[in-house]
């Protein structure tokens, strides 16, 4: 029989009372978002509410409004219901998130909107990705372009700085991970995996 190591035995705790914790939240979110009656908020819910540890959702969430983070749920539980491409150009890449979905297709905009928002701000959202801190430190340093489609968003992102086009290519490859896996990728960006 295998052991264990220390470290990932520290890792799979974390990642169990994350889950926990992000179960409770979505479960906290999804009766808010259908309005249900029912009034009484897990710990930790979002809102204000204090999480176990004193701080409140928003705070550990890195700059994530209370809107944010409630998007960000609602993407990551109907993550198969979206698609996208991405195309590495010079400097960058070009990607393309759609879905069939109306209120989705809502969702994904106004996420994709206020991110932009964000940035020109310099308001860091740090939560969920290990390449928007290097995107955020260097906002002036590379070129976005935003369309709203139909379907979705079209985004083009460039930088004529190398780090800058990895960290850009990276954060495309995330976004892709959480369009196709949902929550498990979310974790393991949290974790640094």
């Amino acid at each position: 029989m295998a052991r264990m190591t220390r470290r990932a035995a520290i890792r799979l705790t974390l990642a169990g009372g994350g889950l926990i914790g992000l179960g409770a939240t979505g479960d906290y979110l999804s009766r808010r978002l259908m309005g249900s009656s029912h009034r009484h908020a897990p710990a930790g819910a979002i809102g204000g509410a204090r999480t176990g540890t004193g701080a409140t959702m928003e705070g550990m969430m890195g700059g994530a409004t209370n809107t944010d983070i409630t998007v960000y749920m609602e993407l990551f539980n109907r993550h198969t219901e979206l698609r996208r491409t991405v195309e590495v150009i010079p400097g960058g890449v070009r990607t393309i998130t759609e879905s069939d979905s109306p209120e989705l297709v809502a969702q994904l905009q106004a996420h994709v909107s206020s991110m932009y928002a964000h940035l020109e701000r310099g308001a860091e959202v740090t939560c969920m990705s290990q390449s928007l801190p290097t995107l955020f430190h260097h906002a002036s340093r590379y070129r976005r372009h935003l369309t709203l489609t139909a379907k979705g968003v079209a985004v083009t992102e460039t930088s004529t700085d190398a780090g800058l086009t990895r960290a850009i290519d990276e954060h495309a490859r995330e976004v892709t991970g959480f369009v196709r896996q949902g929550m498990p990728a979310m974790m393991r960006g949290m974790m640094g995996t």
